[in-house]
């Protein structure tokens, strides 16, 4: 099927497509439940998506069985740990009303790695334990599934997520020290896994943060705001250049929502990321990533581009509202990029490139990710 033919076969084709992901990871069916924090979190809001678009509750009834189903897979300890029940340490029923408040696990298929344990950066990447990107997805995901399902529980949990990934991966390495970030931690939270910072982290935290609104989040957003200045966003990787498009949308979209107050700092990380958005697509087109056999591609990362380039569509239609100085060279070198989207989706939709190994070995995050490409509502949405 052609998805690029009209919003509507789009619309059918991610339906589909989530559907299959459904039955497949057992969300509708009887077979074994796969869960993984980041496919589970643009799912979240594929259905969300899907339910605003056509009105069909059997959307909104996989967006609400996929959070609870998330919560009691990730919100609790390995079937192979030594340790039971909720990761926060709460009690059975306290756990249920809180399930984020001591974070997600990321859904790893090899158990974390002991604190005796030699460091692979190989075997690392199969570990489980919490990274902080993820997390602010579930965060996104729950703060989209409140609006949409008018529910303030959901609210509340993805306050208390927001609250408590920042509590556990930020630290400062002097008294008065800027704040810094982890980039792994251990399933409870209590050391870092790898302690490097990962490049857009801040980022995507100040941007979920933000949009949960000012008062409850106030120190942790201030927080952030000073470890994304000063910043270098660019990247050549096409996942990390989706994810810089994608949170430029959000800023743009928090700036066109406030007031006096605060504009004038949003205004001017939103001009930053623009430019570091057209560095990374001059970068990365001239990496020719893009072009390499399907062999040596991973679907998801380019779909993640894809999915910025469609937040950057929204960007560009919203420009006439924007700040006069952020109608600058840069956006409109962006938007030489945004039809490379729907080139990125059709490679990805070839029965070459869906059959290739490398996209079976992935077809849970392929899948998914593109699903959001062909329908990214309410996944690009502050």
């Amino acid at each position: 099927m052609d998805a690029t033919s009209g919003s509507g076969s789009a619309e059918a084709l991610a339906s589909r497509i989530m559907e299959e992901f459904a039955t497949r990871t057992g969300l509708s069916s009887n077979m074994r439940q796969v869960r993984y924090l980041w496919t589970d979190a643009f799912a979240v809001c594929n259905y969300l998506t899907l339910f605003r678009r056509t009105g069909l509750q059997r959307h909104r009834e996989r967006a609400v069985a996929l959070i609870d189903h998330v919560h009691h897979a990730l919100g609790r300890h390995r079937d192979d740990s030594r340790r039971r029940g909720w990761i926060s340490g709460l009690d059975e029923e306290e756990g249920e009303r809180h399930p984020t408040a001591r974070g997600l696990r990321i859904g790893k298929p090899l158990s974390e790695r002991g604190p005796g344990d030699r460091y692979d950066p190989r075997q690392e990447w199969n570990r489980d334990g919490q990274y902080y990107h993820y997390l602010m997805r579930w965060t996104h995901a729950l703060a989209r599934a409140a609006e949409v399902l008018e529910d303030p529980k959901l609210h509340q949990w993805a306050v208390e997520l927001a609250k408590a990934a920042h509590a556990g991966f930020t630290y400062r390495s002097a008294p008065g020290s800027a704040p810094r970030m982890y980039w792994k931690m251990s399933i409870d939270l209590t050391r870092p896994l790898v302690p490097s910072q990962g490049a857009h982290d801040p980022l995507d935290g100040l941007v979920t943060s933000s949009g949960l609104g000012p008062d409850e989040l106030r120190q942790e957003v201030n927080e952030l705001w000073r470890m994304c200045n000063p910043a270098a966003w660019a990247t050549d990787d096409p996942l990390g250049v989706g994810g810089l498009l994608t949170d430029t949308w959000r800023v743009a979209q928090l700036l066109l929502a406030s007031r006096a107050q605060g504009r004038g700092r949003l205004e001017e990380l939103l001009l930053q990321l623009v430019e570091s958005s057209l560095e990374s697509l001059d970068g990365l087109t001239r990496s020719r990533t893009l072009v390499r056999r399907f062999e040596d591609r991973l679907a998801f990362r380019e779909l993640g581009l894809a999915i910025g380039l469609r937040a950057s569509e929204e960007l560009l239609g919203a420009v006439e509202a924007l700040p006069t100085q952020v109608r600058t060279d840069a956006l409109r070198g962006v938007a030489h990029y945004v039809s490379l989207a729907h080139e990125i989706t059709a490679t990805w939709l070839s029965t070459e490139a869906r059959t290739s190994a490398l996209w079976k070995a992935h077809e849970d995050i392929n899948d998914v990710m593109l699903a959001t490409a062909l329908a990214p509502d309410e996944f690009i949405r502050a």
